[in-house]
């Protein structure tokens, strides 16, 4: 495996997968490796936790970070290159050019500026690992619908591939953030996945879900089609933490 930190290491190739991270790897980036390992000739993963994406300072000193755990795992799952940059690679003095998605939905409108920082990285990523294949989270679901009209719009000739939520034997989603929760808190959390999973097939799957939510305040619950398929989704706070999740409702997630 290849550890390179400059745009000028890259070596672009064709057949390559594309896993874009920021590192704190958990068994969910895990089946975003393997599905990127069983499908391409080549793997790159990027590992860079991208200021751009923060609107709070203290939520970005506090983003875990564990590299050479990250670079272990990386090795264990057959990743070819890991391109490691520090922010000013990517951000030199001077950058002024930004991708500003016009519609990213309630997690777009709770989180300002976030997806603007998720698109331009993504599509520099794009642009200098040329990659056949991208690779993200259904988690992530409103990521996944932004990166998807990114690359749509913009012309850009990657495809969007979308693997399903990974979660831990109580049902929680894995998430880097899920670390900051303390045992009470999550317990609590919990009621996010069951809020979902209770909706399913309701009627009205947004009211079922709030009204499942068994004390916790929603930033939102919304409704979310990705062309392929139609999921539940929404985001909550417990503590100073917060946790997004989703359910899918019709289709398949790919």
């Amino acid at each position: 495996m290849k550890v390179v930190r400059t745009i000028a290491e890259l070596e672009p190739a064709p057949g390559t997968g594309l896993v874009p991270t920021m590192g704190a790897l958990h068994d969910g980036h895990v089946a975003l490796l393997r599905a990127a390992r069983a499908e391409n000739e080549t793997v790159v993963m990027s590992l860079f936790v991208n200021p751009a994406q923060f609107d709070e300072q203290a939520d970005l000193d506090a983003y875990p970070r564990d590299e050479a755990g990250d670079l272990a795992i990386a090795e264990r799952e057959g990743v070819d290159v890991v391109f490691a940059p520090a922010a000013d690679e990517l951000y030199p003095p001077g950058f002024t050019t930004w991708v500003d998605p016009g519609d990213a939905g309630a997690e777009g409108a709770a989180r300002p500026g976030h997806f603007r920082g998720a698109a331009t990285v993504c599509l520099k990523l794009f642009n200098l690992v040329r990659p056949e294949r991208a690779y993200f989270g259904q988690k992530d679901a409103q990521q996944v619908a932004v990166m998807r009209r990114l690359v749509q719009d913009l012309n850009v000739p990657v495809e969007i591939r979308a693997v399903p939520t990974v979660r831990d034997p109580d049902g929680l989603a894995l998430s880097s953030r899920n670390a900051r929760l303390s045992p009470e808190e999550r317990e609590r959390a919990l009621g996010l996945p069951r809020a979902l999973a209770a909706a399913a097939g309701a009627p009205d799957p947004v009211a079922v879900a709030r009204g499942s939510l068994n004390g916790l305040e929603p930033d939102y619950v919304e409704l979310l089609d990705l062309g392929d398929a139609k999921l539940l989704a929404a985001a909550i706070r417990v503590g100073s933490t917060r946790l997004i999740d989703n359910v899918l409702l019709e289709g398949e997630i790919r």
